[in-house]
């Protein structure tokens, strides 16, 4: 995770929320992991009708001014990175 390009943070989740690793900005940040679970958690109530019964997210980005949250489940762990943006890229 040391290794992604401009992350400033990052939290790995276990399946009931608890942080199982993190680093930099998001280093034991219990909150976030809470916030994150809780959208994790809203996913599931999304309309089956609407997106197939077996279809669940593979991705969540949530873009900030400056930064974003990139979120990914794998291996039964759930993956928050967050990254500073470019200013010229989010502008252009």
């Amino acid at each position: 995770m040391d290794r992604i390009a401009g992350q400033t943070g990052y939290l790995i989740l276990n399946e009931e929320g608890a942080v199982v690793s993190s680093a930099g900005d998001l280093e034991n940040d219990e909150k976030t992991a809470e916030t994150i679970m809780g959208l994790v958690n809203i996913t599931s109530m999304v309309d089956q009708k609407a997106f197939g019964s077996d279809e669940s997210f593979k991705k969540i980005s949530l873009t900030y001014e400056n930064h974003c949250y990139i979120i990914c489940l794998s291996n039964r762990r759930i993956h928050v990175v967050k990254k500073n943006l470019d200013k010229l890229a989010v502008n252009a």
